[in-house]
């Protein structure tokens, strides 16, 4: 898998003083990224941080199957440790609800699905931005190079913001340089696959449930599994 050397353009996720743009595959036993998202308690957030997850997604947007309220994700938050990245997913609040959020819940980092007007009204979050992009099309890959945030490629899908276990034609992906995370239908039989495109990180969510916001143990074994298999 390519590693980012150096700054992310003007992206950075930084953890305490451990910036993760840079090689931090001693915390993560995979020494590949992975973000478990959807997370809805404290086992299956448990279960994801000692398989190897290097993030977990927490999902506020209210229309979710996989919604939990910020008090409910304070309370696992309190409970991972330091070195897991925690990040909240959010689609419609406001700049300024996103960031009571994130000091409310000890997130340190927040994903959106607006990042095209947050960007063109200069507004910023203190800490790091992921900017969600749902895919139809080679033009929803290439618009995501105007940015200044560090992009989350995701199957589009009409009425859903993520969560779908769809894919998307991954050959978007060729020739986009820059570091993101790939998301949509990632499962222990297709990771591999996914890892070869050369992402920062993976980000998998309804692959690995036995329902919406409940995580299936054996699929996620099985991812994981598969990912340590492949770098064995």
């Amino acid at each position: 898998m390519s590693r980012p050397s150096g700054e992310i353009e003007t992206f950075t996720m930084k953890k305490k003083h451990l910036s993760l743009n840079l090689e931090s595959c001693a915390l993560f036993p995979t020494s590949i990224r992975v973000k478990i998202c959807g997370i809805t308690n404290k086992e299956d957030a448990f279960l994801a941080v000692d398989l190897g997850a290097f993030a977990l997604g927490f999902v506020f947007f209210r229309r979710s199957k996989r919604f939990i309220a910020p008090d409910g994700a304070r309370r696992i938050i309190e409970d991972l440790p330091s070195s897991i990245v925690k990040i909240g997913v959010f689609v419609e609040e406001t700049p300024d609800e996103v960031m009571e959020l994130k000091r409310h819940c000890g997130l340190d980092c927040v994903q959106v699905y607006d990042a095209d007007r947050w960007a063109a009204a200069g507004h910023a979050v203190d800490g790091s931005i992921i900017a969600a992009r749902r895919v139809t099309s080679k033009d929803d890959v290439e618009r995501a190079r105007k940015i200044p945030y560090l992009p989350l490629f995701d199957t589009g899908v009409t009425g859903s913001w993520g969560g779908t276990g769809a894919c998307f034609d991954w050959r978007f992906l060729e020739g986009f340089d820059r570091p993101y995370i790939l998301a949509g239908g990632i499962r222990a039989d297709n990771v591999e696959d996914a890892v070869r495109l050369g992402p920062w990180a993976i980000d998998v969510a309804s692959s690995v449930e036995s329902r919406p916001g409940k995580k299936d143990p054996e699929k996620m074994r099985a991812l994981f599994k598969r990912l340590e298999a492949r770098i064995s």
